[in-house]
């Protein structure tokens, strides 16, 4: 299926999303001030309301099939997002960044990950178009992380054990944002051709979701810790994409089939999390000291 992105309808693309930006930073965070519970919603709601608007005008100039392929991409994205949530928070915390820089520290660790996810998707693109096995082994990449994901879900990436991080000791906190999502990158980008192999179908929705990223930090950060049960969810929609992939000749999923999968999947483990709380640690048991005889 050819691929619906003109050279204008990617330039199009590109200069509304480097517009927003300058928008952000240059008009609404022109001073650093930490970003309130208030301030984080409206943007969410921005930036999900950009992303609706422009799945719209796909469904209606190319019709409903790539109307789904964008919003479940997109779907996909937004919730392997939510993991960077977690990673984000412990990052800040180590480094004690003050609240009213780290939207700007996000911001400009956002725009490198826009240039890294745009290499991704060419790459990946390329890959898929010239050698066909590729797919099987994108998908039999995210079924083993997924799996990965779900029996070791106490740990988690620590941008600080990579070697490359000891080199930019003067930027570690950025380098640090920089390099937990091209980790997560690895991942979410191949989910996204299990959708679609249309380019411009995956580069808008991963744009889409990761422009909203910081809004959503600032949303779920201090709630993030509930969602304990999340990353089961996500482990088993790497898994299933993954799968997806694997069995794509044999059995192809449709794609509203998909959206739903991936609905069920995200949203139960969310409510299970509020339904299931996390116990809290019990108090270690003081032993009496044995008096001296």
């Amino acid at each position: 299926m050819e691929s619906i992105g003109s050279p204008w309808m990617w330039a199009g693309f590109i200069a509304f999303v480097l517009a927003m930006l300058a928008l952000d930073l240059g008009v609404f965070h022109r001073q650093a001030h930490k970003v309130g519970v208030k301030e984080a919603g409206v943007w969410s709601l921005v930036w999900v309301g950009c992303a609706l608007a422009f799945n719209a005008l796909l469904w209606n100039s190319f019709g409903s099939q790539r109307g789904m392929e964008f919003l479940t991409g997109y779907l996909i994205e937004k919730a392997l997002s939510v993991d960077n949530i977690f990673v984000f928070v412990l990052i800040f915390g180590a480094f004690s960044v003050p609240e009213a820089y780290q939207h700007r520290v996000l911001f400009w660790g956002i725009l490198g990950a826009l240039v890294m996810r745009a290499i991704f998707v060419a790459l990946g693109a390329a890959l898929i178009a010239s050698f066909h096995w590729v797919l099987y082994l994108f998908g039999a990449f995210l079924v083993v992380t997924g799996i990965k994901m779900l029996l070791v879900r106490g740990g988690g990436f620590d941008p600080r054990q990579n070697p490359v991080f000891r080199l930019f000791q003067k930027l570690l906190v950025l380098v640090a944002v920089e390099l937990t999502d091209l980790v997560f990158a690895v991942d979410s980008v191949p989910a996204i051709f299990a959708v679609t192999k249309d380019p411009f179908i995956v580069f808008t929705s991963n744009i889409f979701a990761i422009l909203g990223l910081r809004s959503l930090y600032f949303l779920l950060a201090g709630v993030v810790d509930r969602f304990h049960l999340l990353k089961v969810g996500l482990s088993l929609v790497l898994v299933f994409v993954g799968l997806k992939m694997l069995l794509v000749e044999a059995w192809k999923v449709p794609v509203t089939w998909s959206l739903v999968i991936i609905g069920l999947l995200v949203g139960g483990s969310i409510a299970a999390s509020l339904l299931l709380p996390r116990k809290a640690a019990a108090p270690p048991v003081s032993r009496p000291e044995v008096e001296a005889l």
